[in-house]
């Protein structure tokens, strides 16, 4: 039996190492849906303004996640992650110390650099010392640290806020960052995917990874425009501070789930963009539901919330397996951070856009049809994907 125990637990040490990675620097973008009102409030900002701080993240990780990728393979997925958890409890710190909106949005630029190296970084230290039998369930595993994420910033920052207001609860994660980074440069090794002295520049993608990327494209646009402004929505149909909270929990459950189930499901199908179609379609049922609450009826939005979860939350993961399994798309790292281009260029334009319809005279009505509209045509790119993969 003693045995046994020290055999599991590097990996249950790196799982939770990975998990924690991919969580983190997600946690302002839960943070943003959740304390939106009261950023609204506090900073004297325009709703439609309260997207540009996603965008501020995620839009300086897409322009940075190409370089990224091959930066990762030639650093070391180690310093990858070290560097990662730096930067986010810099982040954190700044966003206690920074007056103001533009304040608040260059501290949080800090976290767009995370984020771009938590793919790549997290892909290669799986491609280096998990089994291959083993990959996509560890895959499942770490992705899900994205929406564990949103169970621990549901359940948490209400009551944070409530004690020490919005900064203080943003700012108690600066440390724990500090402490990862620690562990993190204990537990991994500092082997790097490429020799040292390569030039780090992106490569160019292929057609099949283009398409994937476009998908991902459509995922980050849906998943960002949906969680930015899930709080602002439920919040002018009366719904509560906690019940927000709550509802960004259960799409955190859901969303590790269905990522730990459905991403080993994938593996063992002839490819995973049959499923990927159908989670989209999902994602497009969901919104439909969501836009059947009213100020009596709030369950809508939590079935929404539920289906939001379930679906386009997964997606992301299905394609860091599609990388790990097919070759045809590319070295582990430089197409995660290819990929990842895609997600974060779409979680960045997302907001600003939904915005922009939110400001119409159809307001929320628009803003959920048009997003419709980007779920619709993600599930058609992953058909055109289907058929690409399989004419080989």
């Amino acid at each position: 039996m003693q045995q046994r125990a020290f055999t599991l637990s590097p990996q249950l040490g790196l799982s939770v190492l990975l998990l924690t990675a991919m969580g983190m620097p997600m946690m302002i973008f839960y943070a943003i849906g959740i304390l939106g009102p009261l950023l609204i409030a506090d900073l004297g900002i325009a709703r439609q303004q309260l997207g540009w701080l996603t965008t501020a993240t995620f839009g300086l990780a897409a322009l940075i996640s190409p370089w990224a990728g091959a930066l990762v393979q030639r650093m070391g997925s180690r310093a990858g992650l070290v560097s990662l958890f730096a930067l986010v409890g810099l982040s954190f710190l700044l966003v206690g110390i920074l007056p103001g909106f533009g304040g608040l949005m260059a501290a949080l630029l800090l976290c767009g650099l995370a984020q771009s190296l938590a793919n790549p970084a997290t892909n290669q230290a799986i491609a280096q010392a998990v089994p291959a039998s083993r990959k996509a369930g560890m895959v499942g595993l770490k992705q899900s640290g994205v929406q564990a994420s949103a169970l621990l910033a549901g359940l948490v920052l209400p009551p944070l806020t409530v004690a020490w207001g919005w900064r203080g609860a943003l700012l108690i994660w600066a440390p724990l960052a500090v402490m990862f980074a620690v562990f993190a440069a204990r537990k991994l090794s500092g082997k790097a995917a490429v020799a040292p002295g390569l030039t780090v520049r992106p490569g160019v993608p292929n057609g099949w990874l283009r398409l994937l990327m476009s998908i991902q494209l459509c995922a980050g646009l849906a998943l960002s425009s949906f969680m930015t402004y899930l709080g602002v929505y439920a919040h002018q149909l009366g719904v509560s501070a906690v019940a927000i909270g709550a509802m960004i929990s259960s799409f955190g459950v859901m969303g590790i789930a269905s990522r730990v189930i459905l991403t080993p499901l994938g593996a063992r199908l002839r490819d995973e963009t049959g499923l990927l179609a159908g989670l989209f379609l999902l994602a497009s049922v969901s919104l439909w539901v969501l836009q059947q609450a009213d100020q009596l009826h709030h369950w809508p939005l939590w079935l929404g919330v539920i289906g939001m979860g379930l679906s386009v939350a997964a997606t992301n993961a299905l394609a860091m397996s599609m990388l790990l399994r097919d070759a045809r798309f590319g070295g582990v790292a430089s197409s995660a951070g290819m990929v990842s281009l895609g997600f974060f260029g779409g979680i960045a334009a997302g907001p600003p856009l939904f915005g922009w319809f939110l400001e119409g005279s159809a307001g929320f009505a628009a803003a959920w049809s048009v997003l419709s509209g980007v779920v619709l045509s993600g599930a058609l790119l992953c058909l055109a994907l289907c058929a690409c993969l399989r004419r080989g």
